[in-house]
């Protein structure tokens, strides 16, 4: 019974008709075969995702509920910790491309998803904005657009992340201000003298308690290999959120979190508190405002660890590690990108050969 709970996101379901592992099909709550077509529904829990209680979390006792052991891959070359749901005996770290192989794999414990949001779009769609995307890089080397005509080098990974849900409560003391303005005499930079509206403020003292609920503080759970997932790309619509089935990964990567719920926690407070300061100048009024105090309180804290969906493609160019990241909800693209000294250089030459005709053309 136990050697089944331990491994139940780990477990591959072969197809009815041909044997093969069946894989999540983007865009839907189905699995599908690759080779023979076949479609199984993935069975979605009607009483949808479950908030847990943060702090019996924070504490010893509550760490090992919800919790399960899984396989581990460490990546030696860049540090990067995955969990495979593929049926490989070798293949390759999505962040830097170096071989991981399945028999390196090692045990770790972790705090079981509660939701998932399932990847919108597919591996061929998300190899075709990464392909669009190196055609309209100037200065790219040309081994960067080989790189972008084979697939292998995209994979689809599952990002963990916290979020965390309370009731927020805070009283404030701080000044409301309100502009007025004033008309005054001055000599402009030609010496002349103008009439010239100046803004003031006029400032009067403000308090009172503002409250509400805090709804999906989103958190990074994993360094993500230094953290390079870009900002840009960082947004996905969390109303698309499933309750947590390990039918959505198959065919995935799923990197473990490395960022503690402790730590997560404390920083979705940082958040909490920046949205408090928001709602207190918001019940401040005026045109512009000083909170000069603030004693805030949560309350009913609650949190789920939640897996997000990216598209990665690797590449090295002259020693260095690039990486490009398309968001797999809504397709939007970012990354760091090589440039061709060779085509740099050309470039410029012939514009300084094309200058040097045109001066010289002038002169006869």
């Amino acid at each position: 019974m136990e050697e089944q709970k331990i491994q139940k996101t780990e477990l591959k379901k072969a197809c009815a008709n041909c044997g093969a592992e069946l894989k999540y099909k983007p865009g839907t709550t189905s699995i599908t075969c690759e080779y023979c077509g076949h479609e199984e529904a993935i069975s979605i829990n009607e009483n949808g995702f479950q908030e847990l209680e943060l702090y019996p979390y924070l504490q010893e006792m509550g760490r090992q509920k919800h919790s399960e052991e899984i396989s581990m891959l460490h990546c030696k070359n860049c540090g990067a910790d995955q969990h495979v749901e593929e049926n490989y005996k070798s293949l390759h770290c999505v962040y830097c491309g170096q071989p991981l192989v399945l028999e390196d794999a090692y045990k770790e414990k972790w705090i079981l998803p509660g939701a998932v949001l399932p990847f919108q779009i597919d591996k061929n769609k998300s190899f075709l904005i990464f392909k669009n995307w190196v055609k309209g890089l100037w200065f790219a080397p040309n081994n960067l657009k080989k790189a972008a005509l084979d697939p292998q080098f995209t994979k689809g990974l599952y990002l963990p992340y916290w979020t965390f849900d309370a009731q927020l409560y805070a009283s404030y003391t701080g000044q409301r201000g309100e502009y007025y303005y004033q008309t005054r005499r001055v000599r402009n930079s030609k010496g002349k003298m103008v009439t010239q509206q100046v803004r003031k403020t006029r400032w009067y003292p403000a308090s009172g308690q503002v409250s509400g609920f805090v709804d999906d503080t989103l958190i990074k759970a994993s360094h993500q290999k230094t953290g390079r997932v870009p900002g840009k790309i960082a947004f996905w619509d969390l109303k698309k959120l499933q309750p947590f089935d390990s039918g959505f990964l198959s065919g995935f990567v799923t990197e473990k979190y490395t960022i503690p719920l402790k730590d997560g926690h404390l920083h979705s407070k940082e958040v909490a508190r920046g949205i408090a300061d928001t709602w207190c100048r918001r019940d401040i009024g005026g045109d512009t405002q000083r909170v000069t105090s603030m004693d805030m309180k949560l309350t009913e804290e609650t949190f789920k660890h939640i897996l997000l969906p990216v598209y990665v493609s690797a590449y090295r160019f002259n020693g260095k590690e690039y990486n490009f990241f398309i968001n797999g909800d809504n397709g939007s693209i970012s990354g760091s990108r090589p440039y061709s000294f060779w085509k740099i250089f050309f470039t410029v030459l012939a514009a300084l050969v094309v200058i040097g005709v045109i001066v010289l053309l002038s002169k006869k």
